[in-house]
């Protein structure tokens, strides 16, 4: 199987029109058989950029300290090697970090994935920043369960993130230096600097 789009590098009209299409079991099956990552969307199977040691960094320092806040309660973070689908857009992709209140739920196409988190984030990169707040974006907000959605700089120590009102409207709101985020669903505030604090890679931004 041959993949033709990544995130980094978008084809253009004439090329997109050569992409080949690929069912979802088409997409499980090469996962299964892979240990790269990719995302699927709309029939493509999408490669996902990999990684600097900065944003591993900070996705560890997220996990570590939700581990730790979590503690005792019935709401586990997981890592990047969590699969999450979106039901309503089909999208399949790897949150840097997921956390699930309550019992896992699967995708009835793929055991693999998880269809009910209550928030996830995204650590940034300069070359999937546009589409994470974008795109990406709104097709988190597209899941029921989700309560949450937050956005980490890989520039600057800034967390934007976006909540699901009372009347299930999306409110958003950002958190800089010396701030905290207010996570509602889960009943806990994360300090921005602690997270980049974390590990000696970040804790120059």
């Amino acid at each position: 199987m041959t993949l033709l789009a990544t995130h980094g590098t978008l084809p253009d009209m004439s090329e997109a029109a050569r992409l080949a299409h690929y069912t979802y079991e088409e997409y499980r099956r090469f996962e299964e058989a892979t240990d790269a990552k990719h995302e699927y969307l709309r029939g493509q199977i999408l490669a996902m950029a990999g990684g600097t040691p900065e944003h591993a960094a900070l996705a560890t320092a997220i996990i570590g300290i939700l581990e730790r806040r979590l503690a005792g309660r019935p709401c586990y973070p997981f890592s990047s090697d969590l699969r999450v689908r979106v039901p309503a857009t089909g999208l399949a992709t790897y949150p840097d970090v997921t956390v699930i209140c309550g019992d896992l739920e699967r995708d009835p196409e793929d055991p693999n994935a998880a269809v009910n988190p209550t928030v996830v984030f995204e650590v940034l990169s300069a070359s999937t920043e546009e589409y994470d707040r974008s795109e990406k974006c709104g097709h988190y907000r597209a899941i029921p369960s989700l309560r949450e959605v937050l956005l980490v700089s890989h520039r600057e120590r800034r967390i934007d993130w976006w909540w699901r009102g009372a009347t299930d409207d999306w409110e958003q709101q950002s958190a800089g230096k010396g701030e905290t985020v207010r996570l509602s669903s889960l009943n806990i505030d994360l300090d921005v600097d602690a997270i980049y604090d974390r590990s000696p890679l970040t804790r120059g931004i």
